[in-house]
This record gives C-alpha cells, sequence and structure tokens, in this order.
C-alpha cells in the first residue's frame, strides 16, 4: 500500500474500493471539514449538521462498496451532492409532517387508508416485518449489533456511538456499513422480504 495522502481523490476511491481502508480515512479527512461546514450552514443546527455529515459519509461508503461510484466528475462535488441531497430529504421529511383538514371539500378524510390506523392485516404484517428484523439482527456480530441498536433504535449519533463504545468515528461508520451489508445478505439468503 502507498502512502494514502498523496493519491488524488479518485485513485483513494479505486483504493478504498479494493479494500484500502486507510484510503478512506484519508478521504474523510481530506473533506470532512468542508462537507460539515457546507451542512451546518444551511441547518443551521449543530446535531442535525452532525448526523447529516454522518449519513453523507456512511451513502458515500455504501455507493463506493456496492460499486456503483461513477468517477464522472470530483469526488468533492460527488460527496457535496449527496450532503445536499440528505439536506432536502431532511427538510421534506420536517415539511410531510403537517396537517389535513377535514374542511376541505376535495379531500375525503373518513375514506383515506393513509389518514387511518392500520387494519388488523397492515397489523400482521408489521408484526411479521419486525419479528424478521429482530431475527437478521440476531445474526450480527456483537459489534455490528451494537452499532446498529444504537442508531435505529436509541437515535445516537456515530459520535456518540463513537465515545460509548470507545472506537474512533471511522470504525463505527464501519461496523454500521458491515451491519447493512449483512443484513441485506441474510435477507437475501433467507429470502425475507423486508417491505409493508
Amino acid at each position: 500500500m502507498q502512502q494514502t495522502t498523496k493519491l488524488t481523490d479518485d485513485k483513494l476511491v479505486a483504493a478504498y474500493a479494493n479494500g484500502d481502508n486507510q484510503a478512506f480515512d484519508t478521504l474523510l479527512k481530506r473533506h470532512q471539514s468542508r462537507v460539515f461546514s457546507y451542512i451546518l450552514s444551511i441547518v443551521k443546527n449543530r446535531d442535525v449538521a452532525d448526523d447529516l455529515f454522518q449519513e453523507t459519509f456512511v451513502k458515500a461508503i455504501m455507493t463506493i462498496k456496492q460499486g456503483r461510484y461513477a468517477e464522472s466528475g470530483k469526488f468533492s462535488a460527488w460527496i457535496s451532492r449527496i450532503a445536499h441531497n440528505l439536506i432536502i430529504d431532511y427538510y421534506r421529511q420536517e415539511k410531510s409532517e403537517n396537517v389535513v383538514s377535514a374542511d376541505d371539500e376535495n379531500i375525503d378524510v373518513l375514506n383515506r387508508k393513509d389518514l387511518c390506523e392500520h387494519n388488523i392485516e397492515d397489523a400482521m404484517v408489521s408484526r411479521q416485518i419486525h419479528k424478521d428484523v429482530r431475527k437478521i439482527i440476531d445474526a450480527l456480530s456483537d459489534n455490528q449489533r451494537e452499532v446498529l441498536m444504537m442508531r435505529f433504535y436509541r437515535d445516537m449519533s456515530f459520535k456518540e456511538i463513537a465515545e460509548a463504545t470507545k472506537v474512533s468515528i471511522n470504525t463505527a461508520l464501519g461496523r454500521m456499513r458491515y451491519a447493512i451489508l449483512n443484513m441485506r445478505r441474510i435477507a437475501d439468503e433467507n429470502n425475507i422480504v423486508l417491505t409493508l
């Protein structure tokens, strides 16, 4: 392995795709300040910015490892676009928590499944999905399960996870990446479909 700090971004991406984790560490160090500052300048909330920053690099990890990174442009523009899209998703999610008025004549609030409580069939399917997810999570290694539970069930940031587990943020991100990859593999191997 050559010294990664002297490599271009595209060469680092290629090296990481071929298993050189140090290459991704170099990419992260090279771009983290600019990406985090960009996110923070828009969302104006350090905790939200921290979460979106971490999601940006998790998405980058997943895309590169799945061989879907297109070398058509600069890595810095690509990672910024991921961050930008996650910011847009964050604001869309915030807006989606709006209220439907029963006074609007064009909306039949009494006959809309999306405005009703779950019916018995939905509840049964949902229970089965939760049971399948639990089975998949139980099949993960202890380290991967711990990070996954902290992130999705306790809503902890990767920084908090790293501190709680006494590892680096990169290690916490790596464990999450492997947890997600292993969950997909386990679901595929067991013909488990995790959609409602």
